[in-house]
């Protein structure tokens, strides 16, 4: 499904990723993993196309990511859910609106627009705050919101990019047997984080990049930078 081949990437004569190669099949669950400024968003910035690699090629099914014109982006990006640790949701909408927005923009109907809201509010266990704005919203409650906007498109992938950054560890371990309930009904999930626990606990695939190198990668693996 992903594919990053001999993917480099440079900013302004730093090398934020170098020479990285590696292969994501459908229904995995993979961890990137690294210090902060290690390269890990980076990656995630070329998959989702908001990047273009210096060299290299990013594959992923059958779209060469970085060849792509901007206004091929968003078909790309209809595969592609992904979660920010800042949620990015939009304050003057409430919980049913911040979904329903990204359908809108698809121009899906009406109905179905209804129908797929209420569905991935019930996958995050939401369906009660419908109606809520996201200063009445605890920081998981927020970050269950952005999972159900990335859902809400029936996306192949997910991508968090350090979804727990900003929750305490309640709430951190509910986004994360969330992803890992998404992960089992058939979705790939990709997070990168920083967090050991997380990975540990996980014992999933993991990848580890340091100074924008791929260093390791561990079927069962833990976090160890």
């Amino acid at each position: 499904m992903i594919h990053f081949q001999n993917v480099s990437k440079d900013y302004n004569n730093h090398h934020a990723l170098t020479d990285v190669t590696f292969k994501i099949v459908p229904k995995e669950f993979v961890s990137i993993v690294g210090r902060s400024g290690a390269g890990k968003s980076t990656i995630v910035k070329l998959l989702i196309g908001e990047d273009k690699p210096t060299k290299g090629r990013v594959i992923f099914g059958h779209y060469d990511v970085g060849k792509l014109k901007s206004r091929e982006l968003p078909r790309l990006r209809r595969h592609i859910g992904t979660v920010f640790q800042d949620f990015k949701l939009l304050p003057s909408k409430n919980v049913y609106e911040n979904i329903a927005f990204a359908l809108e923009v698809a121009s899906r109907p009406e109905h179905e627009i209804y129908d797929y809201v209420m569905e991935v509010l019930d996958l995050v266990d939401l369906r009660g705050k419908v109606k809520n704005f996201m200063n009445e919203l605890s920081g998981g409650e927020k970050q269950r919101v952005a999972i159900a906007r990335a859902m809400v498109n029936r996306p192949d992938v997910i991508v968090a990019d350090e979804p727990t950054g900003n929750l305490d560890p309640v709430n951190t371990m509910g986004i994360i047997s969330l992803l890992t309930k998404i992960n089992e009904l058939g979705t790939t999930v990709i997070l990168a984080t920083h967090n050991k626990d997380i990975v540990n606990q996980l014992g999933r695939r993991v990848l580890v990049v340091e100074d924008g190198r791929l260093v390791r990668d561990e079927e069962n693996g833990r976090y160890s930078v």
